[in-house]
């Protein structure tokens, strides 16, 4: 184990060597520093100005992430939060040739993740506490206030089941991060069909997107991100609505490919092999199918998996695994929510499956499973 007095001797050596040998031109040198890992380039920020400015410079992280999407798989985050001093450890599950799993502790009062990462960052929140951006790599977050959802239940003493979901993306044009709160209106005593609220950063403050969606939605869902829109399943599962982060407009893009589900929990979207999907549990087969964009304005669903359930083990049980990836082509990873609380792989045209991780939910805990979270953002 390097010491931190290891280290900076590390560093001296490193200096001295390149005060000779530093004769590449910088495009070189940056070219092979979006090629090393997030804790190498850290430490690297203390090398010289020249270095530290080139990490710290937006299109540089950029670049780093595509490259390293590039080179190998993604990673995969189970988090959790806690309120206490108590640290959770647990070693690296490494899925395949590239594909690990980190288990990490946060302190947070929050309790809730949203879906997936966006660059990097994974965005907490809870009903009564605020929102918190994260990133795991680098400790690296920032608080954001109360969304006026979040004040009016606090303030109120509102209990909503199931209580608002928040979606965390990225304009892609000007490359801002916001959350957004979607919302049915008739829980809140509001008069409108939905309220939709946005995180401003240049304000720092919420305020209301008019008009919001004209459909409520699965309010049992957790909104995706996906290629600078968020998006989600409108109630009764009929239509796949979207909004764009950039112009902040909602537009249904297709119907879903399900509809009248009888049990709205069942039914989650998710991202698959860079692609929109729809699944469905309803305990008996898990059924998945993708968004096929190819055709220009006429969008397909394919079915992408259809796992019959009965010839599983009880881990496909009560509460429903959520799709998290597909790797090598041959294997879907499943993880659970709040009441499973495990990774499972499923092997694809087979009955085989294999529970990777189980987690024993400590008090004051919430766990979930983020794509992608080593990136250097921030």
């Amino acid at each position: 184990m390097v010491t931190s007095h290891g280290s900076r001797l590390e560093l001296l050596l490193l200096k001295k060597r390149l005060s000779v040998k530093l004769l590449l031109p910088d495009d070189v040198i940056e070219l092979i520093l979006e090629r090393l890992p997030v804790m190498s380039l850290l430490r690297f920020k203390s090398v010289s100005k020249k270095w530290k400015s080139t990490v710290e410079d937006r299109r540089f992280q950029e670049r780093q992430l595509i490259c390293r999407k590039q080179s190998r798989g993604p990673d995969f985050l189970f988090m959790s939060l806690r309120d206490d001093d108590q640290i959770i450890k647990s070693a690296p599950i490494v899925l395949s040739r590239s594909e690990i799993v980190y288990n990490i502790w946060f302190r947070s009062l929050c309790r809730s993740i949203c879906h997936g990462s966006c660059d990097g960052l994974v965005c907490l929140y809870d009903t009564r506490v605020g929102v918190v951006v994260a990133n795991p790599a680098t400790r690296w977050y920032q608080t954001f206030p109360l969304a006026k959802i979040q004040h009016h239940m606090s303030r109120h003493g509102v209990s909503v089941s199931p209580s608002p979901k928040l979606g965390f993306g990225r304009d892609k044009l000007n490359g801002t991060y916001k959350p957004v709160f979607l919302y049915n209106s008739y829980g809140f005593g509001l008069d409108n069909v939905t309220t939709c609220e946005v995180f401003d950063v240049g304000t720092n403050a919420w305020r209301y997107v008019h008009p919001a969606s004209p459909y409520r939605i699965n309010a049992y869902n957790n909104p995706v991100y996906f290629d600078g829109s968020l998006y989600w399943l409108t109630e009764l599962e009929e239509n796949v609505l979207s909004f764009d982060l950039h112009n902040e407009t909602f537009q249904v893009i297709c119907k879903a490919p399900i509809a009248h589900v009888r049990d709205p929990s069942s039914v989650c979207m998710c991202i698959l092999d860079n692609s929109l999907c729809v699944s469905e549990n309803d305990r008996f087969t898990l059924k998945i199918w993708s968004l096929d964009c190819s055709g220009g304005n006429t969008k397909t669903w394919k079915k992408l998996v259809s796992v019959d359930l009965t010839k599983r083990g009880s881990f496909f049980g009560q509460c429903a695994l959520l799709p998290i990836a597909i790797l090598d082509r041959t294997k879907l990873l499943l993880g659970g929510h709040e009441c499973t609380q495990q990774l499972v792989m499923h092997v694809l045209h087979t009955i085989e499956d294999e529970i990777l991780y189980r987690s024993k939910k400590p008090v004051g805990s919430f766990c979930y499973i983020q794509s992608l979270f080593s990136a250097l953002s921030n």
